[in-house]
């Protein structure tokens, strides 16, 4: 059962960081939820993430990366890193299928569904079957 429709869209613009996601939820062609929360702060708000993918994996990629985080003392760059690395090599996280846009006030990144980095020079980042559209429109 394919699980798609989702948009994630976020930039920095003068030291600030916004990132905001639609909230439907489908299956197929079965819309399920409208309100779904696909947006979550970290470190008290200073680090913003995203995901598009299956939710579960999603959380447990989220929770990868809050550990992350806290084990290299909020420092997002360090964190996103080690989080790509544990999903390369661990035989588990491999088969997850969800990608996270990561965004603080200084940097933007997007970890794909095969664990690379990527961290956009314009510092917008967009995910989801709809984030071609939103970076466009942005």
């Amino acid at each position: 059962m394919k699980i798609r429709s989702t948009t994630i869209i976020g930039l920095i613009h003068n030291g600030k960081a916004a990132l905001g996601g639609d909230g439907q939820v489908t299956i197929g062609n079965t819309v399920m939820k409208h309100n779904s929360m696909k947006i979550r702060k970290l470190l008290g708000g200073k680090v913003l993430t995203g995901f598009a993918g299956s939710t579960a994996d999603a959380f447990t990629l989220l929770q990868r990366f809050e550990e992350k985080l806290e084990a290299y003392s909020g420092n997002v760059s360090r964190a996103v890193v080690e989080l790509a690395k544990d999903w390369r090599t661990d035989k588990y996280l491999r088969r997850l299928e969800a990608m996270l846009a990561i965004i603080s006030e200084d940097k933007a990144y997007v970890v794909s569904g095969t664990g690379d980095v990527i961290e956009p020079e314009d510092n917008i980042v967009a995910i989801g079957s709809g984030g071609m559209y939103a970076l466009a429109a942005a």
